[in-house]
């Protein structure tokens, strides 16, 4: 009687396992975004670290500059309207300037305002002497006007550079992190031999979300960029018109389109 040889179900062999299926990784989950970034976080890979701490860094500065820039911004033209108004709408120079005074320092309009009567009096005080000879009232109100809107023009610029930085370098960056996770990943793939989608998907994935923290850096920082530039346009056009509308009021007492009366005498303003 022959014996039968056919194996049972239960002697059947057991399955080899799937590659980057192992410990407990389901296929759905090899392919999921939150392994991706274990995967990307995985590793000893120092240049990689380097790469994504760079750009957390870039994001963390973007961010800063993009919170106290829009704080100022906001800050100062809500009041620059009030500001310049009241200026104009005070009876004499006097009450004019001591208004400028009590507004905070950081007050991009009252500084400028205390800039033109401190050069009005200045040359005031010096009738007579070699620089009277050399600029005259004109002259030399318009010179003291020029550098103070140059001044507060810069500060409006304040981490714009860091801005546009953060936004040209910030997705090259994450590529660089990209190719160099996807070296090593093919590298891996090369050294256990197998080429399943199993085994490419994890570190290919992980290491195009690299390039996709680049962009996320870098998006925000252009469009925070372009907003500030637009509203430092706004903002410098408003300190040209206050200061041309200063220039004729210290230099001839009144401004463009009003009766001139006689040239206006300022006190010196204090130091602040």
């Amino acid at each position: 009687m022959l014996q039968d040889t056919t194996t049972s179900p239960a002697a059947a062999p057991a399955a080899a396992p799937v590659q980057g299926l192992e410990s407990g990784v389901s296929g759905a989950e090899a392919f999921g975004f939150d392994h991706m970034v274990r995967e990307m976080l995985a590793g000893n890979e120092t240049v990689a670290g380097i790469i994504f701490l760079i750009l957390i860094a870039q994001s963390l500065a973007a961010w800063y500059y993009t919170i106290v820039n829009w704080v100022r911004n906001a800050r100062i033209s809500s009041r620059a309207d009030k500001v310049v108004s009241t200026f104009w709408q005070t009876t004499n120079a006097q009450e004019a300037i001591r208004y400028m005074e009590e507004q905070p320092k950081d007050e991009p309009f009252s500084k400028i305002a205390l800039d033109a009567a401190e050069a009005a009096a200045h040359h005031q005080r010096h009738e007579g002497s070699r620089l009277v000879e050399a600029l005259n009232r004109s002259e030399f109100i318009d010179r003291a006007l020029r550098q103070a809107v140059i001044r507060e023009s810069s500060r409006l610029e304040n981490g714009l550079t860091l801005l546009a930085t953060v936004g040209s370098t910030a997705p090259f960056i994450g590529l660089l992190g990209t190719v160099w996770k996807i070296y090593h990943a093919l590298i891996g793939i090369g050294a256990t031999g197998s080429a399943s989608i199993d085994a490419v998907a994890g570190p290919v994935g992980a290491a195009l979300i690299m390039t996709a923290v680049g962009l996320a850096v870098a998006i925000p920082a252009v469009i925070a960029y372009n907003a500030f530039n637009r509203q430092n346009r706004t903002i410098n056009n408003k300190f040209d018109t206050f200061a041309h509308d200063l220039h004729d009021f210290f230099a001839i007492g009144a401004r463009v389109g009003e009766a001139a009366p006689a040239p206006v005498k300022t006190k010196p303003a204090p130091q602040a």
